[in-house]
């Protein structure tokens, strides 16, 4: 049986993650071109974002981390029983690892590049720098994979309780009993 309580947690470490990410989305970096006696220049605001999405990242795999150290990550511990719970386990797994290294990947790009700041100056008869910024929409991406991550590793973990529910039957062996001839 699926254990309720720790579907519930990695259902509030996935919305803190999502919710961080959103709010760093929000709260990306934006430059603006500011003008001295002499130079072009660059001002970036505030790095909230890139705490926000650090913070998204290490939130959801806490999740992930619970959710396999729960399910002995497929592959540890005792055989699953044959049928559809351990077909879906299996499916679920793979699929739960691809769409968390795709939200872990957004998450920590979008980070880095948020944090990057251009630190040169041009002359005012120069055409003005170059104020890169991070795209919009790659702190939503991470969002949007962290909302499926969710999901799917819930489900993944279900089906492997079901399928984890009591023990293989014992073959019955067909052979010859020695001990009647003793």
């Amino acid at each position: 049986m699926a254990s309720t309580l720790l579907l519930v947690l990695v259902f509030v470490l996935d919305l803190i993650a999502f919710g961080l990410a959103v709010a760093a989305e929000q709260r990306r970096a934006t430059a603006t071109i500011n003008r001295d006696a002499e130079y072009n220049y660059c001002v970036y605001e505030s790095d909230v974002a890139t705490g926000l999405g650090v913070g998204s990242f290490f939130f959801l795999l806490s999740s992930q981390l619970l959710i396999m150290f729960a399910s002995r990550c497929l592959c540890c511990g005792r055989a699953l029983r044959p049928g559809k719970p351990r077909s879906w386990a299996i499916v679920l797994f793979i699929t739960c690892w691809v769409t968390f290294f795709i939200a872990e990947v957004c998450l920590l790009a979008a980070s880095v590049r948020n944090a990057y700041h251009t630190k040169y100056r041009t002359y005012l008869a120069q055409h003005p720098p170059s104020c890169e910024v991070l795209r919009k929409g790659v702190f939503g991406a991470g969002a949007a994979f962290i909302v499926f991550t969710g999901i799917v590793s819930e489900l993944f973990y279900v089906s492997y309780s079901k399928a984890d529910e009591g023990s293989i039957p014992p073959r019955m062996d067909g052979g010859i009993r020695m001990n009647a001839f003793m």
